[in-house]
């Protein structure tokens, strides 16, 4: 029997031994290396820790200033993140920029604003309870995303604001061989605002390479009044033209909800709302409300993760949503829209990785 490596742990195989070495970096600790954790004599709260000393909290955070970058992470050897933590006490989530490079690539594999990738995109805090992302109370971003690398890790943070910072993090690692058949992740922000007339939002294009599609999340800003979830979502892959091999029935029903996201739309004893709602796998987290249930400026925070249901291709991938609500008339016509439309598409692939589009500038990032 080969020897465990030490990923893909799961409550069936907890038990096994293994030869991987857990590690950690966070600020107490920037390189994650053995027995060199809270030695800081100098940090951001040395002043707090005044009459304490070395060991005592003294640098629980960092502060990036604007318009710098900060490396959380740089891991040589093989092994893969298990787990990474995050709060920001200070600046707006989608102004501050996480990229991962794998192995000696000068391309980024995971390129996103810290508040879309864990599934907060609105710069406002919603629960998220599922197995690949968990916000919980107090800001507090947590991934579960298995990352494995075979040479080097790097994760960075780009301050895109006018204003310092305050990160604390923490980076849960395992070293440890890879298997051969391992993939790398890649996390891929996109935003279209507005959404051209009769235009199909992207959510991922340009792959190329062997991989498999395992989730995404939408931060989805509607400009009409009255339902707006019609759409279908389509996967093309490996070759296919103008029709794709995968075609969804509507946005909603990708999300793993149905008729609009509403109980009252189908039981006419209950009052018609919206009902926000977080599980393992798929979730309609956040829902704001400015004007009522079906009026203008309603914005929506979803999220699906296929974790048992992956969607494996085999040479390219490309992922589209229709933008499609209902015109007011009689004849019960589909309209398309014109939204606010944001995503984060989250898959593993061999490398290299193609370029990305190019991020937009932190005016068009922002969340107004």
């Amino acid at each position: 029997m080969a020897e465990f490596s030490g990923l893909g742990l799961n409550l069936g195989n907890l038990s096994r031994l293994s030869n991987a070495q857990t590690r950690s970096i966070s600020p107490e600790n920037f390189t994650g290396e053995k027995g060199k954790g809270g030695m800081s004599t100098d940090g951001p709260s040395a002043n707090m820790a005044r009459g304490l000393g070395q060991g005592w909290k003294v640098s629980p955070f960092i502060i990036v200033e604007p318009g710098l970058t900060f490396t959380l992470a740089d891991i040589e050897g093989s092994g893969a993140i298990q787990q990474i933590w995050m709060t920001l006490a200070r600046g707006k989530w989608r102004h501050t920029i996480l990229r991962a490079y794998w192995d000696d690539q000068e391309q980024p594999s995971v390129e996103c604003p810290a508040g879309d990738f864990f599934a907060c995109g609105w710069e406002k805090y919603a629960q998220v309870t599922s197995l690949a992302v968990c916000v919980n109370p107090g800001r507090a971003f947590n991934c579960y995303w298995e990352m494995p690398f075979r040479k080097r890790a790097r994760w960075t943070l780009t301050n895109l604001s006018e204003e310092a910072i305050y990160v604390y993090y923490q980076i849960n690692y395992t070293l440890t061989d890879v298997p051969e058949d391992a993939a790398y992740f890649h996390a891929q922000f996109r935003r279209t605002n507005p959404l051209p007339y009769k235009e199909v939002y992207t959510i991922l294009d340009g792959v190329s390479g062997r991989g498999q599609f395992v989730g995404a999340y939408m931060a989805w800003g509607v400009n009409n009044t009255g339902w707006w979830g019609e759409g279908e979502i389509k996967f093309f892959m490996d070759g296919d033209g103008e029709f794709p091999t995968i075609c969804g029935t509507g946005t909603e029903d990708y999300f793993c909800g149905a008729y609009n996201f509403d109980p009252g739309s189908v039981d006419r004893t209950r009052t018609s709302a919206y009902q926000e709602y977080t599980t393992p796998y798929a979730g309609l987290p956040q829902v704001i409300r400015p004007d009522g249930v079906y009026q203008s400026q309603q914005r929506f925070g979803m999220y699906r993760w296929h974790i048992t249901d992956p969607i494996r291709f085999q040479s390219d991938l490309k992922v589209t949503i229709q933008a499609l609500g209902w015109r007011t008339d009689r004849d019960r016509r589909y309209l398309p829209l014109q939204d606010d439309i944001a995503s984060v598409a989250f898959w593993y692939q061999t490398l290299p990785t193609a370029p990305f589009p190019a991020l937009p500038d932190k005016d068009y990032l922002e969340v107004i």
